[in-house]
């Protein structure tokens, strides 16, 4: 057979065979969790077998890529940048447009959660699990934490704010040794390209382990879960996408000038998966991929924007916090006061940065708030069932606004390729295979 005789017949995009697989899965879920539920052979070999191993191994095997991802890759972009003032520079700009994100956030979640009142007329329940939070740490504690002690301890633990400081350290003694930093530069160059192949691999992974993850969820929870919360869940849902879509919208519009809707086209296949592992740092791998293959973002910006959003930016969250606040407060009939609410801004935004890197995150900058304003941290556990669908939708808007704030960053520092964030077929994942005619 000669190669003549032999025609490419593309496949369809990996975007498209994620989403395919989110929806397949959500359905595949809803039915088993209204009709199959007490089965013990569903329960024990499809949803809490095949399902959660397969959906587990997937979300490791992301993990497992975060941490070699983030090092070598942040290595890469500070050598590459080869500017310590630009660093700074570059450093300062994400801090404080996360930090406004972050606090326009729980703002309009606060309009929007005052302005419908959920939680008015609820009648809570004595079966209500109760709710034990984990200590936070102080701000000081969390800036103390930064600088590891020992760099593999950090990098073992996936602690992510340890592993950009010692990185960025590390990258700048690259560039400050001269020749003789130039030969290991090109061995992080070289490494980060091993890497990025690994993280393909595991992509072409994607839809399997998205399908499992989506149907495990709803198998579980169910829609049934919703209905007693169903106007805490429409606001919160309305406050999400009312930030996700139009917040970022407006931002990219006025100051990076691109078009919103190509930019939520080209990242799609990064909403997907946040969606379906609800984790920021589960996510950075792909969010590293879309930001600089998709959108055009050169790896001097993205290598540090995205880590750090994945750490501290919680527009979601925040949301959450506005939301659940004035729901909490509408159920044990707490009337708060334009005082109240100025506390819950400021309070989720400083949590945002003070809690970053501790595991249920939201719950615990949640009970922050609660305390701050006088509200019981009991009645969080009101809200937890429905959690866990919210939290994927929490965690797409914070990749969103990770993709989002290293746009303006890059459109700043004149470091965004505009033909790549122009071209609908760049960096888009393919698979081909050959038949014969």
């Amino acid at each position: 057979m000669t190669e003549s005789n032999i025609t490419e017949k593309p496949q369809m995009s990996l975007t498209t065979k994620i989403m395919i697989a989110m929806i397949s899965g959500a359905l595949l879920g809803i039915l088993i969790n209204l009709f199959f539920k007490e089965v013990a052979f569903v329960e024990t070999y499809l949803t809490g077998g095949l399902f959660n191993v397969v959906g587990t191994v997937f979300v490791k095997s992301l993990k497992m890529m975060v941490v070699p991802l983030v090092f070598v890759s942040l290595v890469c972009g500070v050598t590459a940048l080869g500017d310590v003032k630009a660093l700074g520079r570059i450093g300062g700009k994400a801090l404080v447009l996360y930090l406004f994100t972050t606090a326009l956030a729980i703002s309009i979640a606060l309009t929007i959660a005052v302005t419908i009142s959920p939680g008015a007329g609820f009648e809570t329940s004595e079966q209500a699990a109760p709710f034990e939070v984990k200590e936070a740490p102080s701000l000081a504690q969390v800036i103390i934490d930064m600088v590891p002690k020992n760099p593999l301890e950090a990098m073992a633990e996936g602690n992510m704010l340890p592993i950009i400081v010692f990185a960025l350290l590390f990258g700048i003694a690259i560039t400050l040794a001269g020749d003789r930093g130039r030969h290991v530069y090109e061995f992080f160059t070289d490494l980060n390209e091993v890497i990025m192949q690994m993280v393909y691999i595991i992509m072409k992974l994607a839809p399997y382990g998205v399908f499992c993850l989506i149907a495990t969820t709803f198998a579980k929870q169910g829609i049934d879960i919703i209905l007693p919360l169903l106007a805490y869940f429409l606001v919160m849902v309305s406050a999400l996408l009312l930030h996700g879509i139009g917040t970022f919208t407006l931002l990219l519009s006025l100051f990076v000038r691109v078009n919103p809707f190509t930019f939520f086209k080209k990242i799609r296949p990064m909403l997907a998966f946040a969606f379906s592992t609800a984790s920021s740092n589960a996510t950075i791998p792909i969010s590293l991929n879309t930001v600089q293959e998709r959108l055009g973002v050169k790896q001097s910006v993205s290598s540090f924007t995205v880590p750090l959003g994945a750490t501290i930016n919680m527009d979601g969250t925040a949301i959450m916090q506005g939301v659940a606040t004035v729901f909490i407060a509408n159920v044990y009939g707490v009337d708060l006061t334009v005082g109240d609410y100025l506390t819950v801004i400021l309070t989720a935004t400083l949590a945002s940065i003070g809690t970053a890197g501790v595991p249920g995150v939201g719950l615990i900058m949640l009970a922050l708030v609660l305390d701050q304003v006088g509200l019981p941290v009991e009645g969080i556990a009101l809200i937890i069932g429905v959690d866990r669908l919210l939290d994927m939708i929490r965690t797409a808007v914070n990749v969103t606004g990770d993709a989002t704030v290293s746009c303006l960053i890059a459109k700043s520092e004149k470091a965004m390729d505009m033909d790549i964030f122009n071209d609908p077929q760049a960096g888009i994942i393919k698979g081909k295979v050959t038949t014969p005619t």
